[in-house]
């Protein structure tokens, strides 16, 4: 019988599952541990990753295909089942993820999806995620929407609208202003005509410098 007894070292970014004969008999939280004779240890990495999900072409409720890339952040809430349940774990989130995109933009237009879709979509996928993730020991802290991609067309249709848009409304603010200039002179001109001195006094100030004034009485 050996004198000495070996140890583990438990990091606190990490869980390590210990089985004995094929089953687990206990997790290993963060410091040193005692080791049992003719045990295996599995280590499980158990601090936060981010996952990003490869661009999904998904078709809206108009026809349109769009490109939608997400991203998910998750880590290991339970060592055993992570171990166990499933070879691939964070595959069974990421392909939750994948249905959850295509299903919540069945019912969404493609102006909807590009004005609305991180808000929108973000706490749909993410509760999708978090239930799959449950399942497989994976704790999911969010999903994130990062980016939609329409088709070129459809891109530059869309510029074209907001620019000519933009062209309206400088349009507008110009009639707009044009028409309060017009509207000023009109009432100045009516002033002048009701008060002849003051036109009198207005035509001395337009006159140059070293000009004179000759008054002419009336016969």
């Amino acid at each position: 019988m050996s004198l000495f007894r070996t140890t583990i070292t438990v990091r606190f970014t990490e869980r390590v599952v210990e089985y004995v004969d094929g089953a687990c008999t206990r997790v290993l939280q963060p410091g040193r541990h005692a080791t049992r004779r003719h045990a295996d240890y599995r280590s499980v990495l158990t601090i936060d990753r981010i996952e990003t999900v490869a661009p999904q072409e998904v078709l809206t409720s108009d026809g349109v295909t769009v490109r939608v890339t997400a991203a998910v952040r998750w880590g290991v809430d339970d060592a055993q089942r992570f171990v166990e349940a499933a070879l691939d774990p964070s595959a069974v989130v990421y392909l939750a993820v994948q249905i959850a995109l295509r299903e919540a933009l069945l019912d969404v237009d493609s102006e909807a999806v590009v004005r609305h879709a991180r808000r929108a979509l973000g706490t749909t996928i993410t509760d999708v995620a978090r239930a799959a993730g449950d399942e497989v020991g994976i704790a999911v802290r969010e999903v994130v929407v990062k980016d939609v991609i329409l088709p070129h067309e459809l891109r530059s249709a869309y510029a074209e609208l907001v620019t000519t848009r933009a062209r309206g409304a400088a349009q507008l603010e110009a009639a707009r202003a044009e028409t309060a200039a017009l509207r000023s002179m009109a009432n100045g001109a009516k002033l002048l005509d009701e008060h002849p001195a003051l036109a009198r006094l207005r035509l001395v100030q337009a006159l140059p410098p070293g000009s004179r004034v000759e008054l002419v009485t009336p016969e």
